[in-house]
């Protein structure tokens, strides 16, 4: 990067910290420090919901996704919108009415302890192993496009928020992830619109569109089946979007304490609503324009040569290979593919040079699918542009990051610490814990991040995984809270128990896409629960 790019970068992650400070001024308290003492109006509310869930691996590689398999990810989200109906009617009046500090206190009150403890537990686990995956994920493209070293750069990326985050709590991560969002929207408004700006001048958006769309990027609406019938395994399609998605969000939105945490700030029940239901509006339009600036990206490459592979450093690692020689010259023909305007070609030769990077290094990801945005910032934009769009990467990940290890710290104070340890301390002592706590929870997720890697296809892609593992169980839990009153604590305890480990060894056994994980999760616990009921022979709640 250029002088001006680094005092861009320097400068804009300098303000962020420097306000988060400023703005951590919170009663010094449990209810200061988690929920900003609930004074939240719903624009913040809706801006700390959207931050949290929009990482930078979301910007990062969501452009990527779309230039490697489409926009059909964007069906990922059309469950959420209903998801959001839903945890209005039902989820938001209980922890409102409550006044609770984590969503799993309603747990202990509705079941027992146990139950509690274990939907916590596997909220820590789940949360705690993103977080830190959230914190590689960014830095590992850097590192490769920047020549950073990965440690120093995990240590930069996951250290420097730990600074306004551990001081201010809530507070400050609800007034940084305002000043992020709006940075990141407008950055990468600027990147779609110079995607089409550079395109030649005899091609325009709607063509740029076509073109895509001819090469089959523009794969919105997918059913999902094939002449054998219904793919179970095809990851992303209009049924496992609304299905799957829909409990996915369900779970995230409605018992992730990430989430929870960011309107349990609200002034009240309505500001609440209105947060969550207004990020249901807006989310999909997102997400789609996301994923159609990696379409545009891809129709740039169609005019404009890229490399054959956007991962330099993977590339460098593999040319030290036996496969050397194969690679040379498969380089050598996409080149002239595409200098022969033979564009078809060169993309089926890009696929063919993934698959002897894989045989090359069989221990890695072969797809670059991380590093296609980063690569086009980096050698396309303007002097100046180039270092804001690098540092929308760090305030992504920090949104998203900050209010992990806020919420992370939170369950472990009331859901662990206060509950089992030190029942009785001041205010003040709670609020200093809280923030060693969450200095801890910092040290822990960069740990993870240093030893996180070839986590999946695509990073975003990866993270989802990762909660559908969890998700689906903690949601039935709750399902069963809300809607079962017969079933009691052993019952839904030791079908949760069950559950987890049956979705762990579907997923292992790979018959099924990630998505509907969350679905069969979910179902599991709620008859498990219904069966062990009278086995237990628990008494039900009159």
């Amino acid at each position: 990067m250029s002088g001006i790019d680094w005092i861009i970068l320097i400068v804009t992650l300098a303000g962020i910290i420097v306000y988060g400070i400023y703005k951590s001024r919170t009663t010094k308290n449990l209810e200061g420090y988690f929920l900003s003492n609930r004074n939240m109006p719903w624009y913040l509310v809706l801006l700390s919901i959207m931050g949290t869930q929009a990482s930078a691996i979301t910007f990062l590689t969501g452009p990527g996704q779309a230039f490697s398999d489409g926009m059909r990810f964007v069906q990922y989200y059309f469950g959420l919108p209903l998801a959001m109906i839903v945890i209005c009617i039902f989820f938001v009046p209980v922890f409102s009415r409550l006044k609770v500090f984590t969503a799993y206190e309603f747990l202990e009150e509705r079941f027992d302890v146990k139950t509690r403890t274990l939907t916590s537990f596997l909220f820590l686990l789940s949360r705690g192993l993103s977080t830190g995956i959230s914190i590689f994920a960014p830095s590992i493209v850097l590192s490769s496009l920047m020549g950073w070293n990965i440690y120093y750069t995990n240590l930069v990326m996951g250290g420097l928020l730990i600074i306004y985050t551990m001081s201010g709590g809530a507070k400050a991560v609800a007034h940084t992830q305002k000043l992020q969002m709006i940075i990141v929207l407008v950055a990468l408004a600027l990147v779609g619109y110079l995607a089409v700006k550079l395109l030649p001048d005899t091609i325009g958006f709607t063509h740029a569109l076509r073109k895509s769309g001819e090469l089959g990027k523009m794969n919105i609406i997918t059913t999902g089946f094939t002449e054998e019938g219904f793919d179970w395994k095809d990851k992303y399609n209009i049924w496992s979007g609304i299905i799957g998605g829909f409990f996915l969000a369900l779970s995230y939105f409605g018992t992730d304490h990430s989430q929870v945490g960011r309107y349990l700030t609200a002034k009240n029940e309505t500001e609440s609503r209105k947060g969550l239901l207004i990020n249901g509006l807006v989310k999909v339009p997102m997400q789609f324009f996301i994923l159609l600036i990696g379409v545009l990206i891809f129709s740039f490459y169609q005019y404009n040569k890229g490399p054959v592979y956007f991962d330099e450093v993977g590339l460098e690692q593999a040319k030290q290979t036996v496969k050397k020689d194969s690679l040379n010259m498969l380089e050598a023909n996409y080149a002239a593919a595409f200098n022969a305007g033979k564009i078809e070609e060169a993309n089926a030769i890009r696929k063919t040079f993934a698959g002897v990077m894989k045989r090359a290094l069989p221990d890695s990801d072969p797809k670059d699918t991380n590093f296609v945005f980063l690569w086009f910032v980096k050698e396309n934009l303007p002097v100046g542009l180039i270092g804001l769009v690098f540092a929308i990467i760090f305030l992504a990940a920090w949104g998203s990051i900050a209010a992990a290890l806020n919420s992370l710290a939170a369950c472990t104070v009331v859901d662990f610490h206060k509950k089992f340890f030190v029942k009785k301390e001041t205010e003040l002592e709670d609020y200093k814990v809280s923030q060693w706590y969450t200095l801890g929870w910092g040290v822990f997720c960069i740990i993870i991040s240093m030893f996180a890697y070839n986590i999946g296809n695509s990073l975003i892609e990866a993270v989802n995984i990762l909660g559908s593992l969890f998700y689906g169980v903690i949601l039935g839990i709750f399902l069963v809270a809300f809607g079962i009153r017969y079933v009691k604590g052993h019952a839904v305890f030791y079908a949760a128990l069950i559950s987890e480990l049956l979705v762990i060894l579907i997923y292992n056994l790979d018959i099924i896409s990630f998505l509907w994980l969350n679905v069969i999760g979910a179902v599991l616990v709620v008859l498990l629960s219904l069966l062990l009921q009278p086995l237990l022979k628990q008494k039900a709640l009159p």
